[in-house]
C-alpha cells in the first residue's frame, strides 16, 4: 500500500522532499528513506542528485506496477449483501412513458385475447409476486377504466407527473415509498416468455439483468461484460469493445442497490437519465450480474409495426413454445413422481377444476388423473391431512386409488376413473344418483375411521376472516349482524354434543364421479376432516340445488326412512353455518384475484333466509317427533 502511495506521489512531484513524502504517506522520514532506496534497487525509480535535493524519476517498471495496481483496485467491488438467493415478492412495471403512435399506454394494447399488462401481471402472480407497483404517466386515466386492476389487492399505482420531461429513473424513483424489499422490474411494452421471468427470479444473484442475443428491434441497449459482471451499457454499438448481449427491459434488483441508485439520482443534473445508466454507475462499485437466454422469444412494442408483428408472429410463436414447455414440464413432474422415464408419459389432457389444475395423463399405457394445486391454496389447506384422508377413503372404496401424493407440493396422482361421468347440479338430482350419493355418505360416516384433521366451522370462520383482512377484502353489509346470530346458535349447537365422524366437507355435485351405472366415487378431499355428518348432507342439498321433494327423497335414503325433527333442525343449523363460512371463503378468493361472480352474495342471502326460517320454526320450541 505504501509502495503504491509513494510511487503515485513521485509521478506527480518528482522533486518532493522526504519529509513531505513522509507526511503524505503517514510514515517516518527514516521509513521513507529506506523504501526509496528499496524502490531504486527494484528499478522502479531512479534517484538523481540536484544540488542538495534529490530528484526521483519513476521508471517504466514503476509505471507498470502502478498500472497493475490501479487495474486491481478498479476491479475491487463493495460487497453490500451476502448475495444468498432471496425470494422476490415485489415488482415494478414502468408504464409512464409516451408512445407517439398510440393513444394509450403500450401495455394496454390488445394481444389476441389479452393485453401485455394482463399477461405480465399473470406471469408475476404465477411466480409468487405479492405486490405489483405500476408507475403511470401518459394516459394514466386508461388504467382507471380496468375494473380488474382496481379490484386486485396486489396492484398499487403511483404516478410520475413529470413523465414528459424525465427519463425512466424518475419513474422508478416514484415507487420508492412502496418498495420495501428486493424486486423485479418490467418495462411495460415487453412481451416475453414466462419461463424467462421464472429463471431470473430464481437466479442466485440478487442484482441481475435479463439479456439475450441481438434482436434487431431497434433502440436496443447493448451490454459488455467483464469478469462475469456488468461493465458497460450503451445504445451506441461503437462504444463497446464487444457485444455480450441485449437488455430485454427486465431486471432483478436488490433493495440495497436500489437505495444506492436513489442516492445517486438525488444529485443527478439530467432529468432524462434512464434507470439502466444509474445502475451502470452503481455497478462501478457493486457487482451487477446477468442472465443470458439465447433462444428467448420476446418482443417490445414501440410502434404500430411492432404491434402488428407481435400479434401476427411473436405471440403465436410464444404460445406454441409455452404450451410445449408446460406439457413437457408436466410430463417430467409426472415421470419423476412415478419414477419413470419422461418418454413413458405419452399424453397429457387438461380436465376441469375450479381452483386446481387437473389433467388426465397416460403413463406406460395406464391412465391416471393428476392434480396440481391452485395458487395460494397452501394458505388454507393442509396437504398432509388431505393425503392421509385420501388414502383412508381409497381403502373404503369411495375414492379412486391414490398412486402418488406429495404432501409438500400437493401433487396428487390417482387411478383414472373408467367410463367417468361427473355429476352436475342437474344430474345430481336424479333419483338413482341421489341413492348412490346417500350410500357414499353412509359408508363414510359410519366407517368408524378417524381422519387426520378436525373441521370446526367456527374456527374456520375466524381463520377465513383473518385471511380476508390480510388480503384487504371487503365483507358484505350486514355481515356483523348475521355473524352475531350465528354465534348465538353456536352455544346451543355445541350443547347437542354431536359425535364427529369422517366427512368430506365440500361435496359439490361435481365431486361425485360415476364409473358406469353401478359405481360412484367421491373425489377431492382437500377440506376433509372429522365433523358433523349432516354438514355433508346439508352441503350436497345446497350445492345440487335439490327441490323440497328431492331433498325429502335424499334424506329418506340417507336416514333409511327415519328422519326426525331433531335431525331436520340439526340439518338447518348446518345449512346456515356452511353458507356463512363459504361466503367468507369466496370473498377471500376474490380478494386474491379470482372471480366468483354472484357466488358469495347468493350464499350470504341464503344464510340470512335460513336464519329467519330457523327463528320461525325452532326458536323456543322443544325438538321432538318424526316426519
Amino acid at each position: 500500500m505504501y509502495r503504491f502511495q509513494m510511487l503515485d506521489a513521485l509521478t506527480q512531484n518528482s522533486k518532493i522532499s522526504q519529509r513531505s513524502l513522509a507526511e503524505l504517506c503517514s510514515l517516518s522520514v527514516g521509513k521513507v528513506n529506506y523504501m526509496l532506496n528499496q524502490l531504486a534497487d527494484e528499478k522502479m525509480i531512479v534517484i538523481k542528485k540536484s544540488g542538495k535535493a534529490n530528484h526521483y524519476e519513476v521508471t517504466e517498471n514503476g509505471k507498470e506496477y502502478l498500472k497493475n495496481e490501479l487495474d486491481q483496485l478498479h476491479g475491487t467491488k463493495v460487497i453490500i449483501h451476502n448475495n444468498e438467493r432471496k425470494i422476490v415478492k415485489q415488482a415494478v412495471i414502468l408504464a409512464a412513458g409516451t408512445k407517439a403512435e398510440f393513444d394509450k399506454p403500450a401495455c394496454l394494447l390488445p394481444i389476441k385475447d389479452t393485453t401485455l399488462l394482463e399477461r405480465n401481471i399473470g406471469i408475476l402472480e404465477n411466480n409468487g409476486i405479492e405486490k405489483i407497483i405500476i408507475v403511470t404517466g401518459y394516459k394514466k386515466e386508461a388504467f382507471d377504466k380496468i375494473t380488474a386492476l382496481k379490484e386486485n389487492p396486489a396492484i398499487h399505482f403511483v404516478e410520475n407527473p413529470r413523465y414528459l420531461w424525465t427519463g425512466s429513473m424518475a419513474s422508478l424513483a416514484t415507487a420508492s415509498e412502496l418498495l420495501t424489499d428486493d424486486f423485479i422490474l418490467l418495462e411495460d411494452d415487453i412481451l416475453i416468455e414466462e419461463s424467462a421471468v421464472t429463471e431470473l427470479l430464481n437466479h442466485e444473484e440478487r442484482d441481475c439483468l435479463l439479456v439475450t442475443q441481438e434482436s434487431g428491434f431497434g433502440d436496443e441497449a447493448f451490454i459488455e461484460i467483464q469478469n462475469n459482471y456488468l461493465y458497460k451499457i450503451s445504445k451506441d454499438i461503437h462504444q463497446l469493445n464487444r457485444i455480450d448481449g441485449e437488455m430485454t427491459g427486465i431486471t432483478k434488483f436488490s433493495y440495497e442497490v436500489y437505495k444506492e441508485m436513489l442516492q445517486l439520482f438525488e444529485t443527478n443534473k439530467n432529468p432524462y437519465v434512464n434507470y439502466e445508466y444509474i445502475l451502470l454507475d452503481v455497478s462501478r462499485i457493486i457487482n451487477v450480474s446477468f442472465l443470458k437466454i439465447a433462444d428467448l422469444v420476446w418482443a417490445e412494442i414501440d410502434s404500430y409495426e411492432h404491434h402488428f408483428k407481435v400479434v401476427d408472429k411473436f405471440y403465436p410463436m410464444l404460445q406454441r413454445k409455452e404450451a410445449e414447455f408446460k406439457e413437457r414440464e408436466l410430463k417430467q413432474v409426472i415421470a419423476t413422481a412415478l419414477n419413470m422415464g419422461i418418454d413413458e408419459v405419452t399424453s397429457v389432457e387438461a380436465l376441469g377444476g375450479l381452483t386446481n389444475r387437473n389433467f388426465k395423463v397416460t403413463v406406460a399405457g395406464q391412465e391416471y388423473a393428476a392434480r396440481i394445486p391452485g395458487k395460494g391454496t397452501e394458505q388454507y389447506i393442509n396437504r398432509l391431512d388431505e393425503k392421509v384422508n385420501s388414502e383412508i377413503t381409497s381403502l373404503l372404496g369411495i375414492n379412486p386409488e391414490v398412486i402418488y401424493f406429495n404432501a409438500e407440493t400437493g401433487l396428487k396422482i390417482v387411478r383414472f376413473i373408467p367410463d367417468a361421468e361427473t355429476l352436475n347440479p342437474k344430474t345430481g338430482t336424479r333419483e338413482d344418483n341421489l341413492i348412490q350419493v346417500a350410500g357414499i355418505f353412509q359408508t363414510l360416516h359410519t366407517s368408524g375411521e378417524t381422519f387426520n384433521a378436525r373441521f370446526d366451522v367456527f374456527e374456520k370462520i375466524t381463520e377465513y376472516e383473518t385471511l380476508l383482512e390480510v388480503l384487504n377484502g371487503v365483507l358484505f353489509d350486514g355481515h356483523d349482524a348475521v355473524k352475531q346470530q350465528v354465534l348465538e346458535l353456536e352455544e346451543y349447537y355445541k350443547s347437542l354434543n354431536i359425535k364427529p365422524v369422517p366427512c368430506h366437507n365440500d361435496p359439490l355435485a361435481e365431486n361425485f364421479v360415476k364409473s358406469g351405472e353401478e359405481k360412484m366415487f367421491l373425489i377431492d378431499w382437500e377440506f376433509s376432516g372429522m365433523n358433523d355428518p349432516l354438514w355433508d348432507v346439508a352441503a350436497y342439498i345446497i350445492e345440487a340445488e335439490l327441490s323440497p321433494a328431492e331433498e325429502k327423497l335424499f334424506l329418506l335414503e340417507y336416514f333409511n326412512g327415519d328422519v326426525t325433527t331433531a335431525g331436520l333442525q340439526q340439518l338447518l343449523l348446518n345449512k346456515i353455518f356452511l353458507d356463512f363460512l363459504w361466503t367468507i371463503w369466496a370473498l377471500m378468493k376474490e380478494a386474491g384475484g379470482e372471480d366468483f361472480g354472484s357466488y358469495a352474495f347468493t350464499r350470504f342471502t341464503r344464510a340470512q333466509n335460513n336464519l329467519q326460517e330457523y327463528q320461525n320454526h325452532y326458536k323456543g320450541y322443544e325438538i321432538l317427533g318424526k316426519i
